[in-house]
């Protein structure tokens, strides 16, 4: 059975002398089963042809005839020489050749290697990492620069500009501005001890009033020394002092300017009025707290260490939550314009106690509960202490049982040596009390024991008249008496 020949397996042709280029000849013997590479395409492996530059064609060879095929016949008019498969350039100037992957290259067609490139992925990377290096670097000396410096540029942060600094006259601001010239902070030392305290300006003479606790260790006038708001400082005398008003007046000589603080009048204050205290609390000078009059009249003892009575002061007090501490005694308690109103001289301690004033060693500080000696008082017993050295008390000429604890205050059976209790020819002889009488009000005004009757007494001066409630025998009496005086210690 004869087999189609492929077009492709013609029979060789005599080359023409005047045609240079011959028939193109196919790369491959055909395949008899036309299986891809060799033989036709088939319809599953299409072979995209490669296109390429044309190279440049080496002259043809006279003579030269195609390879035999690869035929199991033989074929005539075969040339002797055959020349080397490889891929031959069309003919007749055909810009493009077709590339056969499976076909063995001519010597003369080949191409040269392409030189190797380097890998510029691998530059990049590193290119990156000295990149990320050097502004880390930079980015950490940068921010330990702004962290320790605050920023590359200065800051500037907004602020009020500068206005008026003045104050209205009546606000904390403005009483302080006014009273603070006027008020003095004392040291003193003796008796082994020390203490500060705080005192004002009476008069342009010198005179400063203070309590009596502040100043009561003080031998001489070289164990006072009175420093003003201005940091002045000068050496003080001891004019006179009363233990049982518990004040005190000192005074210093060659310093001129002194400014003198308005005396009020401590009748007028009501609860709720606004107050403000001036003083050294804990030796810290030109301390200014403000507060308001929680009470009027509260009947307060202090003192007492020396266990006989006779260091007890009695005050019918002015109680201010004005914070008063140590080193306040002796301070003004102000008013609304100014004045004073009252002297700072006792605290209620959080830990208990009656009262005791600020030199007890069981204050820790305040607790809003500050009282201070009404001026009017205070006024009198300074007047009496320039004036003679000593102060007066007003009594009523009778021994009180102290022991005694019923409502109100009764008069004794005896007094403390044995005397009578009732002092003949004594204001309360003369109104005719006895003893064993229960006092229960002075002027209206209720008592519940003997230390306030004493108090409610001592807030008057002597030849004031005062109306006393008493009982007795279940019956309930009213007498009047004319205060006498006694001289204090």
């Amino acid at each position: 059975m004869t087999k189609p020949v492929p077009a492709a397996e013609a029979a060789p042709v005599a080359p023409a002398p005047e045609t240079p280029a011959a028939a193109p000849v196919p790369l491959h013997a055909p395949d008899e089963y036309r299986t891809p590479p060799y033989g036709e395409p088939g319809p599953w492996a299409p072979a995209p042809p490669v296109q390429r530059p044309p190279a440049p064609v080496p002259p043809q060879q006279q003579g030269a005839v195609p390879p035999a095929p690869a035929h199991p016949h033989p074929q005539p008019h075969a040339h002797p020489q055959q020349h080397p498969q490889g891929p031959v350039p069309p003919q007749g100037g055909s810009p493009w050749t077709q590339y056969d992957p499976w076909g063995a290259g001519d010597p003369g067609f080949a191409f040269e290697p392409a030189p190797a490139k380097k890998s510029r992925k691998g530059l990049a990377v590193a290119g990156a990492l000295v990149f990320a290096l050097v502004t880390g670097v930079i980015g950490g000396g940068i921010g330990a620069y702004v962290e320790r410096n605050g920023g590359l540029t200065t800051v500037e942060l907004p602020q009020a500009e500068a206005g008026d600094t003045d104050r209205a006259p009546e606000s904390v601001a403005g009483i302080a501005a006014s009273a603070l010239p006027g008020v003095v902070t004392l040291h003193v030392r003796g008796s082994g001890s020390s203490g500060t305290g705080t005192g004002f300006v009476l008069d342009t003479k010198g005179h400063i009033l203070t309590n009596n606790h502040v100043v009561d260790g003080a031998s001489s006038s070289e164990d006072i020394s009175v420093t003003f708001s201005s940091g002045e400082t000068a050496r003080a005398k001891l004019v006179g002092k009363d233990t049982g008003y518990d004040l005190a007046v000192v005074q210093v000589t060659g310093v001129s300017g002194l400014k003198p603080l308005p005396l009020g009048n401590s009748d007028n204050v009501r609860v709720g009025d606004p107050v403000v205290a001036i003083g050294a609390p804990f030796d810290l000078s030109n301390t200014v707290t403000s507060g308001i009059i929680s009470a009027k009249e509260r009947p307060i003892t202090a003192g007492g260490e020396k266990g006989d009575g006779s260091d007890i002061s009695y005050v019918d007090a002015l109680q201010t939550d004005a914070p008063i501490n140590p080193g306040n005694s002796g301070g003004p308690l102000l008013d609304s314009k100014a004045r004073v109103i009252g002297i700072n001289s006792a605290i209620r301690a959080a830990g208990g106690g009656s009262g005791e004033g600020e030199g007890a060693a069981s204050q820790p500080g305040s607790i809003g509960l500050g009282f201070a000696i009404p001026i009017n008082q205070g006024k009198r017993v300074a007047e009496e202490l320039i004036n003679t050295g000593k102060a007066t008390h007003p009594v009523i000429g009778v021994s009180l049982d102290m022991q005694f604890n019923g409502d109100g205050a009764r008069v004794g059976e005896k007094g403390k040596d044995g005397s009578a209790s009732v002092t003949a020819g004594g204001p309360a002889a003369k109104a005719g009390l006895r003893p064993g009488d229960v006092i229960t009000k002075v002027d209206g005004q209720r008592v519940h024991n003997g230390e306030e009757l004493i108090v409610k007494i001592r807030a008057h001066r002597p030849g004031d008249k005062l109306e006393l409630t008493l009982t007795r025998d279940g019956k309930e009496l009213t007498k009047t008496l004319t205060l006498g005086s006694s001289q204090g210690t």
